[in-house]
């Protein structure tokens, strides 16, 4: 049985689309290009988001102190060994990678690109941290190199986007988003599922939401409470306060997001798994290709997929 996307698997993985895409492996390297965010320097607030510690993006080789270029060389050689001939996507990852002047992520974008093992970069980023000039000059990367922008979206609702000390509302989502496809630019989205207060209604009108957008990507992630955020600390004094999915309960949760989204966009993730002297909860310890074995499963049950229930509507102006 082949699906819209023309591949036996449930749902439209990104593993999949690489390899189609690129004709071979392509591995994303981690890089902490030394960006901050708005809502942490007192631009837009302080303290970040309740739910973040930046310590849980960053692989070890990202210290401080390394140069771009040396995380991209040390990233590699975790690689390498296994896959002698594949290429390299450059992911800036770390707090809002374009929040700095245009001379600077022009810089720091063109490190990453002259290393002669990488193709292309990953921009993860916030949606009122762009602009036109820069999306023009991204534009012109991507004649050359493989561009994504990615943003942290979180939520659709912009109550539990106030709660959680984002700083932006969904609306200048929605206007990023539309803005980056308009260039020709790949363009992806975060989820959370299971931030405070949200219902399994809210999070499937997310669902909703995201397909009615030109993404190419989207990334969904449990709520995980950390060590160092402001969510995780409250949750060490009132475990009450929380509600924390069980991971049965939450494969059943994305499998019924996939039946709604939108078959044409590609799943990055479900899960995502800090490191472990961080993570205070939910203590799974499934790693991610034991979650999607599962999802697989629970689908296959279920005999659904990525888009079974998906109803067209019209993309937001």
């Amino acid at each position: 049985m082949e699906y819209l996307w023309g591949h036996a698997r449930r749902f439209n993985d990104y593993s999949s689309y690489i390899k189609k895409t690129f004709n071979g492996r392509v591995q994303k390297v981690s890089v902490d290009a030394g960006f901050s965010c708005p809502n942490r320097d007192g631009s837009k607030g302080t303290g970040g988001c309740t739910f973040c510690n930046n310590s849980t993006f960053n692989p070890a080789y990202c210290g401080e102190g390394n140069s771009i270029t040396q995380q991209i060389d040390t990233g590699i050689a975790v690689f390498a060994h296994k896959y002698k001939t594949q290429r390299y996507l450059a992911y800036f990852q770390a707090y809002s990678n374009t929040y700095a002047h245009l001379d600077v992520l022009k810089e720091r974008y063109r490190e990453a690109l002259e290393h002669p093992q990488v193709i292309g970069i990953v921009i993860g980023t916030r949606p009122d941290c762009i602009s036109d000039e820069l999306l023009d000059y991204l534009a012109e990367l991507n004649k050359n190199y493989h561009v994504t922008v990615e943003y942290g979206i979180e939520s659709t609702l912009n109550t539990t986007l106030l709660k959680i000390n984002r700083g932006h509302n969904y609306e200048s989502g929605q206007e990023a988003i539309m803005k980056t496809a308009h260039a020709g630019i790949n363009v992806g989205a975060h989820l959370i599922l299971g931030l405070p207060g949200e219902s399994r209604d809210d999070v499937l009108r997310h669902a909703r939401e995201m397909s009615a957008l030109p993404l190419d990507y989207l990334k969904l992630h449990q709520l995980q409470l950390v060590r160092g955020s402001a969510m995780g600390e409250a949750y060490l004094k009132n475990q009450n306060d929380v509600h924390l999915y069980a991971v049965d309960e939450y494969i059943e949760l994305v499998v019924d997001f996939l039946e709604i989204l939108n078959p044409g966009i590609v799943m990055e993730r479900f899960i995502s798994q800090s490191p472990k002297e961080l993570l205070i909860a939910p203590q799974w310890g499934l790693k991610n290709f034991e979650f999607v074995a599962k999802v697989e499963k629970r689908l296959k049950e279920r005999d659904t997929w990525q888009g079974k229930l998906f109803v067209a509507q019209r993309t937001i102006p």
